[in-house]
């Protein structure tokens, strides 16, 4: 047996072990009781936070713009 097939064999064997033990089903209640405590509080995916700071940022280059814009005719407006 080589060294891969004895680590594939000792990692395949942890695996069963793991999905065996109790341990198992303390992860998945502790998984379930984190859901459930997320779901009420009031929390935004990662996706949705990103959107949000895309359009905040091109608001927020469309404000310069529109500020910058503001300058010139101000300035436009005090020529004689």
């Amino acid at each position: 047996m080589n060294k891969n097939d004895f680590f594939n064999d000792l990692q395949s064997k942890i695996n069963q072990a793991i999905e065996n033990s109790p341990m198992k089903d303390v992860e998945k209640n502790v998984k379930a009781m984190m859901t459930q405590g997320f779901s009420k509080l009031d929390l935004v995916t990662r996706e949705e936070f990103d959107i949000q700071a895309q359009v905040l940022a091109k608001t927020r280059a469309k404000l310069e713009a529109l500020e910058a814009r503001v300058a010139e005719l101000e300035v436009q407006l005090k020529k004689p």
